[in-house]
């Protein structure tokens, strides 16, 4: 990009390319005022060869202005040979005698950008070179541009890939506990999210785990998540209250917060030996507990707002008893508000009647079905938003 960039800097130099000696002087002489003031500046070589040192010699040259009969090289030979260095912002203007259309018809099947025919009219010279000078200030920005295009494209995807490393991707995530079993998935919307999830062993018998909606799309939102979720875990693993670790992670979310953004948030952590879920709902989506039996309850609101947003609001607890085989099946918008072609939502109702369909089924295809189910309602609609789940299945 950095060579682009001093490319379109520098004044484009244009190169002359003829045989006759005395074309020199009378290009100097002709166009003295804009070689004075940095407008024009030329080069010069007698034949195709020479020509092709030049350009070695001065990368910047963006005009080829040449001959069609010298010696050693030709013009019709030299345009092959720059036809080979696929350089689109590098124009070659060829000039020829009046009535050789045969010649300027070859060169001009073999990529030159315009023609001339001899003997040289001045006034057009000066208007086909400043006609090309247009064409390839035009086509190095575009260079340029696309060259930030593919860096912009290469940096989100390192982000992509660093936001997939921070998100526990290994299942099952404990496989010597009998006690409860765990499951999550996160599928940006786009190369980076605002959606995630986390969980940790906080001593042996207890286990927080936490799901995140992050306001906003792209990379602030995937800084913002990061940071939330490094603030989560952090607190959590203190061992402190649900609603301790809250409180101090929305302080600080409220302190750090720019561009008024916020994050949905809901924090729970399991008692291994009893099945005793404390949790805090900041504002996110109410999960589900699944009974083993397929009965289906909404796990009860406590009253708490979004993080990042209220710095003196004091967050409640809420309690849940889980039984051997019940599963507490954790969401984001992204799976209820998705939209097929018919902008129709995949809803609540359509999300109840899967997961009672699969009450019994290993939480990791329960929730892979619920994607799957999620994708086939949206067929070719595009994905809107973040679509991120988390299940947790406790055996006693």
């Amino acid at each position: 990009m950095s060579a682009v960039m001093e490319h379109l800097k520098k004044n484009i130099k244009i190169l002359v390319v003829d045989d006759e000696v005395d074309l020199e002087p009378l290009v100097k002489q002709r166009f003295r005022r804009q070689i004075r003031e940095g407008v024009y500046d030329f080069l010069f070589a007698h034949n195709g060869l020479e020509a092709l040192a030049k350009l070695i010699e001065h990368p910047e040259i963006g005009i080829i202005l040449s001959d069609i009969n010298m010696p050693e090289m030709d013009g019709l030979t030299l345009l092959l040979k720059l036809k080979e260095l696929k350089n689109p912002s590098l124009k070659t203007v060829i000039v020829s005698a009046y009535g050789d259309m045969e010649n300027i018809r070859t060169a001009m099947n073999r990529g030159a950008f315009d023609f001339l025919t001899k003997p040289i009219n001045f006034e057009d010279l000066e208007i086909t070179i400043n006609k090309t000078l247009d064409e390839i200030r035009l086509v190095r920005k575009s260079q340029e541009e696309h060259h930030q295009l593919l860096f912009i494209q290469h940096d989100l995807q390192t982000a992509r890939e660093i936001q997939q490393a921070i998100l526990p991707a290994v299942f099952p995530p404990f496989p010597h506990r009998k006690d409860f079993d765990i499951y999550a998935s996160m599928q940006a919307a786009r190369e980076v999210g605002g959606d995630f999830y986390d969980f940790f062993m906080i001593d042996n018998d207890h286990i927080g785990f936490v799901i995140g909606d992050v306001s906003g799309k792209g990379v602030p939102a995937a800084i913002f998540m990061a940071v939330s979720r490094t603030l989560i875990r952090a607190t959590g693993l203190k061992g402190i209250s649900v609603e301790e670790c809250i409180d101090y992670a929305n302080h600080l979310l409220c302190n750090e917060s720019t561009s008024c953004m916020f994050v949905t948030v809901f924090y729970g952590i399991l008692d291994t030996k009893t099945g005793t879920v404390t949790y805090v709902n900041g504002g996110h989506n109410p999960p589900y507990l699944v009974r083993a039996d397929g009965s289906l309850e909404s796990v009860p609101l406590t009253g708490g707002t979004v993080l990042g947003f209220l710095e003196d609001e004091q967050y409640k607890s809420g309690k849940l008893q889980l039984q051997a085989g019940d599963t507490l099946f954790l969401y984001t918008d992204g799976i209820t508000e998705a939209f097929n072609e018919r902008d129709e939502s995949y809803g609540e109702e359509r999300l109840e009647v899967l997961l009672r369909s699969h009450c019994k089924s290993p939480i990791k295809e329960m929730s892979q079905a619920t994607v799957a189910g999620v994708q086939e309602f949206c067929g070719n609609a595009p994905q809107s938003d973040d679509i991120t789940l988390m299940a947790v299945r406790y055996f006693g």
